[in-house]
């Protein structure tokens, strides 16, 4: 995957012997160019940058000026600063500022080119995956209490998003102008990614206040909410033809839930609350993922999900044609209904 590498110089001069230079480095990463501060700011929120080299005198917003910008809004992207002034108290405060690398005018292109190269081997020193689902597999990272910075790209549309963990601890999310708890929603909705992994994580703020696991439920949520209201409703003869199925195929559906009623009730009486089971398709999206990782990791069929949703009732979820919830409280004997449910579920994973 060929990385983005933005440029800044107030000297056209400058950026075209630059440009030249790097030419030959193509294959690995492609030149943005900006002739200021201003400009550059504005390129980094339109486009996919993995890396900023920057002049530090310029008028208006100089170097520094973009250097704090860096830092506070893509704190993931790395600076190196370029000065025709170089003395030891600018690359002092050019270190202090986050730059990650100084270097002086005049120098050879090979030398900048060697200190991108460095730098953006970074991004995966971590490893890459490719074709994986992003929200199990954020969630190992969660349960592992890694720190890194993971780079995705959507499969399908071709979009590019980071996240930052500390101690498995999800901080921040951006994605296409979007930052915090949205970008989140709209990466964990992606369905295949490839993942580069950074094994640092330059954000220390967390902006992001809600749980991964509540983050990635209310992604899969308003994903299968956009489906619906995406899809093409259905011509009248179909409607037809599905009226004529009758009240057989309701009974079968409904058979279900009444299946697991009778089990919880057979095995520990009506403690367990069954006027509060239901259908809730909701959770379709998710289990669905959960489903196809335990395939992925041969862990087998996916039998039942327990969750603890962080209040005073927890939920079991049960997969089939459509998710039967089960709320759980403090009075459940939750183990006992567990094992009932694994044996009822026996043949109807999916």
């Amino acid at each position: 995957m060929r990385r983005n590498v933005l440029l800044v110089d107030d000297e056209q001069e400058v950026l075209r012997s630059l440009q030249q230079g790097l030419a030959e480095y193509n294959e690995v990463f492609s030149i943005v160019t900006a002739g200021n501060g201003e400009e550059a700011i504005r390129k980094l929120a339109r486009d996919d940058i993995s890396l900023v080299v920057t002049d530090l005198k310029m008028p208006n917003t100089d170097g520094f000026g973009l250097l704090a910008h860096v830092m506070e809004s893509y704190p993931d992207i790395p600076v190196i600063v370029m000065t025709g002034y170089s003395t030891s108290e600018m690359e002092k405060l050019a270190s202090e500022g986050g730059a990650v690398g100084y270097i002086a005018k005049p120098f050879k292109s090979s030398v900048l080119a060697e200190l991108i190269l460095t730098w953006l081997r970074r991004e995966a020193d971590g490893g890459t995956l490719h074709n994986v689902s992003s929200g199990m597999f954020l969630q190992l990272i969660e349960m592992e209490q890694k720190t890194c910075t993971i780079r995705l790209s959507d499969k399908a549309s071709g979009k590019r998003g980071v996240l930052f963990f500390r101690d498995g601890e999800l901080l921040d999310a951006r994605v296409n102008g979007f930052k915090g708890e949205e970008a989140a929603h709209h990466i964990f909705s992606w369905e295949e990614v490839t993942l580069s992994i950074e094994n640092t994580c330059r954000c220390s703020e967390k902006k992001i206040k809600g749980e991964l696991q509540a983050i990635l439920l209310e992604a899969m949520r308003l994903k299968d909410e956009q489906a619906k209201a995406s899809a093409v409703p259905r011509k009248k003869p179909v409607m037809t033809v599905a009226a004529s199925l009758g009240h057989g195929e309701k009974r079968k559906k409904e058979s279900g839930l009444e299946q697991v009623k009778k089990r919880l009730t057979g095995t520990i009486g009506t403690r367990y609350g069954g006027e509060k089971i239901y259908y809730d398709n909701a959770w379709d999206g998710l289990l669905g993922q959960m489903g196809r990782m335990g395939k992925l990791f041969s862990f087998g069929p996916l039998k039942l999900t327990y969750m603890d949703v962080g209040r005073s009732q927890d939920i079991i979820l049960l997969p089939g044609d459509k998710t039967i919830m089960i709320p759980v409280d403090s009075k459940c004997p939750r183990d006992r209904m567990i094992h009932a449910l694994i044996v009822e579920t026996e043949g109807n994973s999916r």
